[in-house]
């Protein structure tokens, strides 16, 4: 469109130029004014002069117009004599002598007999030797309008494409650059993260140890202390000293039992030892209370041919989501499920609480849980996919999609 533009303008310039030599050379110098009272014979030697000198240029009409309209000459007989309204811009250039140059689209009555769509129009001034002001106009051919455009299109598109190749050129390295800076970000974020999870594993284990073989202990033992000096006030007629005693033990191990349940939570032994479809249990027992039921489907868990990392990684999606129930959807039942669904093996935690806006928590990530989105990226460097519906009032459901082994030795 705008090589196509600029062709025009050039044209009409140049269209411009030509018909003002003409005007100044041929035709002024040819006026009679003898022609301004429709001599036969002036306007014949006009004629003459037009068609030798103007036409054979390639200009393919050319008019004479007097001030009130009139056609006085025409290279086309049957124009001469007729009288049309002038448009404002040719009375412009009556007015204010200068040269005009457009793209005639022909659809006026002086223009019936111009056979083209679209020819370049020029007029400006001429003068007679009595100083009688005329009009000159020519039309020219618009065909060199097309032509210099798809020159001009050819030498924009071999610029443009050189321009494009060169930008290619200098902007590969810097991409390349970029992508391997980008990769070796993604690389070391996976190794951050799994650094972290086995950080964290560790810790874990340390504590649980540490409760184990420290304060358990110490509960077991003071328990035990106390039920034996309770029945020695029993003994020695002390009863009420050995209820409050007794009362002291049992709160003791309760006290014991609560510990026990949060070594389970924070490191449970019976995944490396039972099995997972066992530690999957004693992880839904721990997490059942009063305003929490809990139904698993796990019996087999231990068959399905995960390994270590994979057990690893069900055991901390369930622990989480049930953590979560037990938080934020009680009073409520959940369903803790694990089976093999075609070629996937699919982890289920369902809860018929009150939900939540899953959507929302997409739009906002920065408000997601921060355990639940760590699982998600070690769900994900571990080749699953860990989703979450939900919805206000119709409870939620989590679910991990694992990859099925390939068939061979048990992992």
């Amino acid at each position: 469109f705008s090589a196509k533009n600029l062709a025009e303008l050039q044209a009409t310039n140049d269209a411009a130029r030509i018909a003002q030599v003409l005007a100044l050379a041929v035709v002024q110098p040819s006026l009679n004014d003898a022609m301004m009272s429709g001599d036969p014979a002036a306007l014949a030697a006009f004629d003459d002069t037009v068609r030798k000198r103007v036409l054979v240029l390639g200009i393919v009409r050319v008019k004479l117009w007097k001030p009130d309209g009139t056609i006085l000459y025409a290279d086309e007989p049957q124009l001469m004599g007729q009288r049309f309204a002038l448009g404002a811009e040719q009375l412009e250039v009556l007015a204010h002598p200068q040269i005009k140059a457009e793209v005639s689209d022909l659809h006026r009555s002086e223009n019936e007999f111009e056979k083209a769509d679209r020819l370049l129009e020029v007029y400006l001034p001429v003068w007679t030797p009595a100083n009688a002001e005329l009009l000159f106009e020519t039309y020219s051919p618009y065909d060199p309008v097309q032509k210099r455009a798809d020159e001009l299109w050819q030498g924009f598109a071999g610029v443009t494409l050189s321009s494009l190749l060169v930008f290619v050129v200098l902007l590969t390295p810097i991409l390349w650059h970029l992508m391997s800076r980008l990769r070796r970000v993604s690389a070391q974020r996976e190794r951050l993260l799994e650094r972290a999870v086995d950080a964290s594993s560790q810790e874990r284990k340390r504590i649980a140890a540490t409760l184990h073989d420290g304060p358990v202990q110490e509960l077991a033992a003071t328990s035990f202390a106390v039920a034996g000096t309770a029945e020695r006030a029993d003994a020695a007629g002390r009863t009420d000293l050995g209820d409050e005693l007794r009362q002291l033990s049992g709160t003791v191990r309760s006290s014991m039992r609560a510990l026990r349940s949060l070594l389970v939570d924070i490191y449970p032994p019976s995944l490396e030892g039972a099995g997972l479809a066992a530690a999957l249990t004693d992880l839904a027992q721990t997490a059942e209370g009063r305003e929490v039921t809990i139904h698993t489907d796990v019996a087999g868990a231990d068959d399905l041919g995960l390994d270590r990392d994979e057990q690893r990684l069900v055991h901390r999606v369930a622990q989480e989501c049930l953590r979560n129930v037990a938080k934020h959807a009680a009073p409520c039942t959940a369903t803790l499920s694990l089976r093999e669904e075609g070629r996937h093996v699919v982890h289920d935690v369902l809860a018929d609480g009150p939900g939540f806006d899953a959507a929302g928590l997409v739009r906002s990530p920065r408000e997601a849980h921060f355990g639940l989105r760590v699982l998600s990226d070690l769900a994900e460097q571990g080749g699953a996919l860990l989703k979450v519906a939900s919805a206000p009032g119709q409870g939620t459901h989590w679910r991990m999609v694992l990859a099925t082994p390939e068939p061979g030795p048990h992992r």
